[in-house]
C-alpha cells in the first residue's frame, strides 16, 4: 500500500513538473493564448447563431427556448443533425447550410490541427525535454563532446563506448535525442548555437569537442564553444577545402576534409603499378602491408612452408580471403586470390619487394575511377601527385574540370562502351567512389563480371552496406566513418588504434593484469579472442615478431590485430 502511494505521488510530481515546464516556456504561453482566443471566437459564433435561430423561427411563427436554440446550433455545427428541429422557409434552410459549413470548417479542420500544432506538439516536446538531460553532472570531466548524428558521429561514439571513454552526444532535435536516449546513449539535448549549451556540457572540463555538421553550422558551433572555453581542443569536419582556413579562424584546433582523406586512402590501397607490398598502416617503426599472393611462389604452400619470418623477418598477421579476414594458422594453405597481411619494418618489406620484383614487372595500365565527386577527385589528385596514370568516369559534365585532359571521360559507368574506353579491359584496379551505396553495389557487380581478376576498391557510405559490397565482389571496402573515427581516436589517444580496413583494426594496449607473467604461447589469445599479437613493446624495444615463449611483463605493450568483434571480445576477457 505504501509503495503504491509512493508511486502515485511520484507520478503526480512528474505530471506537475511537466505542466510547470510546459506553461513556463514563452512560446507555449503564446500558443495557449492563441487557443483561448480561438475558443472565445467559437463561443461568440455559437451565441450569434443561437440568436439568429430565434429570429428566423419567430419569422416562421414558432417560438423556442434559449436552450433549444443552443441545442440546435451545436447539433448542426457538429454535423450530428438529429432532424427534430428544422426550418420551413428557404431563408432558414440557407441559414442552416451556413451554420453547417462553418461547423465543418471549425470542428473538422481548424480545431484538430490547431490543437495538435499549438497544444499537443509543444506539450510532447516539453515532455521529451524533461526526459532527455540538458546538462551533465557537476563532477563530469575528461569527456568528449560529440556534436553530430551522422554515420561518423555514431561510429565515433561506438568507439568511445568500446574503450570506456566518457562522452556526451549533443543533439538539438528533441525526438531524435529521446530515441538515442532510449537506446542507452549518453545524450544531451540543447541548441547548437547557444553558449549556455556548452557550459551545461562542462566544456571547460572536456577532453575534446568534435563537431560534424556542415561547414556553416560547424563555424557557428566553434564560435560558441570558444565563447564558453578558450582551452578545450576543438575538432571539426569540413565539406570544402575553402572552409579549412575559416574553421581554423573560428577557433578549431583540428580541421579535416574527411572526403579527401578517404580518397587518398583509396588511392593508397590500389595495386595499380605493381603487385607487391602496399603499406597501409604504421605504428612507429612497425609497418603493416598488404601483399597479394597472386603470381608469387607461395601459392599452394602453407604459411609454415613460406617461412617469411626467417627469410625476411616478416610476420604474417592475417589473410584476406575474399571478404573475410582470417587469423594466420601455420597449416593454412595459400590460394591465388588471397591477400597476405605482413608486419615488419620498412627495410624488411623493401627486401621482400626486391625479391619479388624479378617475378613481376611493373604495369603502366591506368587505374579506373568511377565517380567524380569529392572522393573521386581526391583519388585522382592523389594518383596524379604520384605520377600514376588514371582514368575517371563521370556522367555529370559540371563536375569534370574545364581544363580536363584525356584522363576524364564523360558518360555513365553503367555503359560497357564507356568502361572499355576508360580501360576496364587492361586496368588492374577499379575504384568505385560514389555516395550512393546502391549504385556502388551495382557497379561492383558489373565490373566483377567484366573483369573477374581485377582489384575492386569500393566506398561505403553506410556501414550496414559493407557486407553487401564485399558480397558484390569488392576486394576492399572503405568508409568515411571508419577513417574519420580512426583519425579522431588517434588525436585523443595517439597511436592506440588504426583502422586497416572496414571492420579490421590494429590497436595497442598495456598488458592486462591477467596476462602478466604469461607467455603468448600459453595465453591462447588467438584461440580465445581471434586477435593476433603483431608485436610487443618493452620500454623502447620493439619485439617484432614477438617471441611466443617469452613471458609478458607488467608495463609491456601489446600491439594486436583483429576484427571489431575480436577487439570487443579481447576487451571483455582482459579488461585493463
Amino acid at each position: 500500500m505504501n509503495g503504491r502511494r509512493s508511486a502515485e505521488r511520484a507520478s503526480m510530481k512528474f505530471i506537475f513538473s511537466q505542466m510547470a515546464y510546459f506553461v513556463g516556456l514563452e512560446s507555449n504561453r503564446r500558443n495557449m493564448l492563441f487557443m483561448l482566443r480561438l475558443l472565445l471566437f467559437l463561443i461568440t459564433l455559437t451565441a450569434i447563431y443561437s440568436i439568429l435561430f430565434h429570429f428566423i423561427m419567430q419569422a416562421e411563427g414558432r417560438e423556442f427556448s434559449p436552450i433549444t436554440g443552443l441545442y440546435w446550433t451545436f447539433t448542426v455545427m457538429t454535423t450530428l443533425g438529429f432532424g427534430d428541429i428544422t426550418f420551413d422557409s428557404d431563408l432558414g434552410r440557407i441559414f442552416t447550410i451556413v451554420v453547417l459549413l462553418s461547423g465543418i470548417l471549425l470542428f473538422m479542420f481548424v480545431m484538430p490541427f490547431t490543437f495538435i500544432r499549438f497544444v499537443y506538439g509543444p506539450w510532447l516536446e516539453a515532455q521529451l525535454k524533461i526526459v532527455v538531460p540538458r546538462d551533465l553532472p557537476a563532477d563530469t570531466s575528461g569527456h568528449v563532446i560529440v556534436a553530430g548524428t551522422d554515420s561518423i558521429a555514431m561510429s565515433l561514439v561506438e568507439h568511445l563506448r568500446q574503450f570506456g571513454t566518457p562522452y556526451a552526444l549533443l543533439v538539438s532535435d528533441a525526438k531524435l535525442a529521446l530515441d538515442l536516449f532510449d537506446r542507452h546513449y549518453r545524450v544531451v539535448e540543447g541548441d547548437l548555437d547557444s553558449r549556455q549549451t556548452y557550459e551545461n556540457l562542462r566544456v571547460n572540463a572536456a577532453a575534446m569537442v568534435v563537431t560534424l555538421y556542415d561547414d556553416l553550422k560547424n563555424t557557428n558551433i566553434a564560435s560558441k564553444v570558444r565563447e564558453a572555453s578558450q582551452g578545450v581542443p576543438l575538432l571539426s569536419s569540413a565539406d570544402h577545402e575553402d572552409s579549412l582556413d575559416i574553421l581554423r579562424l573560428a577557433g578549431c584546433n583540428y580541421v579535416y576534409h574527411f572526403a579527401q582523406i578517404l580518397g587518398q586512402a583509396m588511392a593508397g590501397r590500389a595495386f595499380g603499378l605493381h603487385m607487391f607490398t602496399n603499406t597501409i598502416g604504421r605504428f612507429a617503426s612497425l609497418c603493416i602491408a598488404e601483399a597479394p599472393a597472386l603470381r608469387t611462389p607461395y601459392v599452394g604452400k602453407t604459411l609454415r612452408e613460406t617461412d617469411l619470418r626467417s627469410h625476411f623477418g616478416l610476420n604474417v598477421v592475417g589473410v584476406w580471403r575474399g571478404k573475410k579476414y582470417t587469423p594466420p594458422l601455420p597449416e593454412m594453405l595459400i590460394e591465388a586470390e588471397d591477400m597476405l597481411l605482413l608486419a615488419g619494418t620498412a627495410d624488411r618489406l623493401d627486401r621482400f619487394d626486391s625479391r619479388m620484383e624479378s617475378a613481376e614487372k611493373k604495369s603502366e595500365a591506368a587505374m579506373l575511377i568511377l565517380g567524380g565527386g569529392r572522393v573521386g577527385r581526391a583519388v585522382a589528385k592523389s594518383l596524379e601527385g604520384r605520377n600514376i596514370p588514371f582514368c575517371l568516369v563521370e556522367k555529370d559534365p559540371a563536375i569534370i574540370p574545364q581544363n580536363a585532359t584525356n584522363n576524364y571521360i564523360l558518360g555513365s559507368a553503367a555503359d560497357r562502351d564507356i568502361l572499355r574506353k576508360g580501360g576496364i579491359d587492361t586496368t588492374r584496379t577499379v575504384i568505385v567512389t560514389t555516395r550512393d551505396d546502391d549504385l556502388n553495389i551495382y557497379l561492383t557487380i558489373y565490373c566483377r563480371k567484366l573483369r573477374p581478376d581485377v582489384q575492386i576498391i569500393s566506398r561505403a557510405t553506410l556501414e550496414r552496406n559493407v557486407p553487401s559490397l564485399y558480397s558484390a565482389g569488392a576486394n576492399l571496402v572503405l568508409s568515411t566513418a571508419t577513417l574519420a573515427t580512426s583519425v579522431i581516436a588517434n588525436i585523443l589517444t595517439p597511436g592506440r588504434v588504426f583502422a586497416l580496413t572496414e571492420g579490421l583494426n590494429i590497436f595497442r594496449i598495456n598488458v592486462p593484469p591477467m596476462l602478466v607473467g604469461v607467455s603468448l604461447r600459453d595465453s591462447n589469445l588467438r584461440r580465445n579472442t581471434q586477435c593476433n599479437v603483431v608485436a610487443v613493446r618493452s620500454g623502447k624495444d620493439l619485439s617484432l615478431p614477438p617471441n611466443p615463449a617469452t613471458p609478458l611483463l607488467e608495463g609491456d605493450e601489446l600491439i594486436l590485430i583483429g576484427t571489431i568483434e575480436a577487439e570487443r571480445e579481447f576487451m571483455a576477457q582482459y579488461p585493463a
